[in-house]
């Protein structure tokens, strides 16, 4: 039986861990990796927690690793938008923010709401998953090269040297693509999903596999706006009474790749996805900026992923347009 919740505010170095056990809030920092996993758990152990639901939040590969290792130990463990748990601070009138202030909002957040329990994603989807950030770090590493060439540099010994490692980089981005591709090719699940993506126009190959490693498992999602918001593209208002102090934008508050996933593809899509393009349309004819129409763009594409993977059934404008279908 669960008598303990620990709340962890989760940052790329550290973990900050408030403990709620019966009425006592403990408080410890553990390194972000693998030694700090294993003295978290033997902190929990020393504490008296036994059994305890862990909670944190859904911000991105950081708290991957604690979420997975707490699981393996035997753990409850949930990852919840961060959306959820700032209504809550907002219900709660919670001002604090430091560390230590957010995993105890965290803990008391999981005690009283009791979010679903997390599982770790199916091995072929980890393995998905794995390889497409790989992708991201040499993509991006490769960028930086390019960006030392045409700072100036002109020592020919640089030149050549930078030039190489370029070639080097590009051997390996398009090695990895076509790995990434083969894995797509040799998984039922994925490539059934993989080949309805590529119906939707603005979604090519390489962000249908991006995106089918980054929603992870579609069945953790009851509808549409809740995968929107754990892409963080929900809407984000900031009223107090009947006055609007502020524009509505969206949160950013959940995976921050997704987010750079779609935003290529919602620049095709505002040009030639029949469902997209209108929609956008109209609200350029309203005066909203150019940034906020190819974020709404991002958050209409989301939706058609979900309702097509959903549906299982490909990309079809006049079917989508039927007012039975919800995406």
């Amino acid at each position: 039986m669960i008598q303990s919740v620990a709340g962890i505010d989760i940052s790329k170095e550290t973990l900050d861990v408030v403990l709620l056990k019966e009425a006592t809030h403990t408080y410890a920092s553990f390194s972000n990796n693998p030694v700090g996993f294993a003295r978290l758990s033997r902190w929990l152990i020393s504490q008296g927690a036994g059994q305890v639901h862990a909670c944190l939040e859904a911000t991105g590969q950081y708290g991957d690793g604690v979420a997975e290792y707490l699981y393996q130990a035997g753990q409850a463990v949930s990852v919840v938008n961060p959306a959820r748990i700032r209504r809550y601070g907002d219900s709660k009138l919670h001002r604090n923010k430091t560390d230590k202030a957010d995993a105890a909002l965290i803990a008391e957040f999981c005690r009283k709401e009791t979010p679903a329990l997390w599982a770790p994603l199916p091995a072929y989807l980890k393995q998905l998953r794995q390889m497409v950030r790989r992708l991201e770090d040499l993509q991006s590493n490769h960028q930086q090269e390019r960006n030392r060439l045409s700072s100036g540099v002109t020592e020919s010994w640089v030149v050549e040297d930078i030039q190489g490692h370029l070639k080097e980089l590009s051997n390996r981005i398009q090695a990895l693509k076509q790995a990434i591709f083969q894995v797509v090719a040799d998984t039922p699940e994925l490539e059934e999903q993989f080949d309805l993506l590529l119906t939707i126009p603005g979604i090519g190959k390489l962000t249908a596999a991006r995106l089918l490693a980054e929603m992870g498992d579609l069945a953790s999602f009851d509808d549409a706006p809740q995968l929107a918001a754990y892409a963080g593209l929900n809407p984000k208002g900031f009223r107090s009474g009947r006055s609007v102090h502020r524009k509505t934008r969206i949160s950013k508050e959940g995976r921050a790749l997704l987010r750079h996933i779609l935003y290529m593809p919602a620049l095709v899509a505002w040009r030639y996805n029949p469902i997209v393009r209108p929609f956008c349309d109209r609200l350029s004819q309203h005066g909203l900026p150019k940034m906020a129409i190819v974020a709404a763009a991002m958050r209409k594409l989301l939706h058609l992923v979900f309702g097509i993977l959903k549906h299982k059934q490909p990309f079809d404008p006049n079917y989508l347009l039927q007012p039975a279908f919800t995406p």
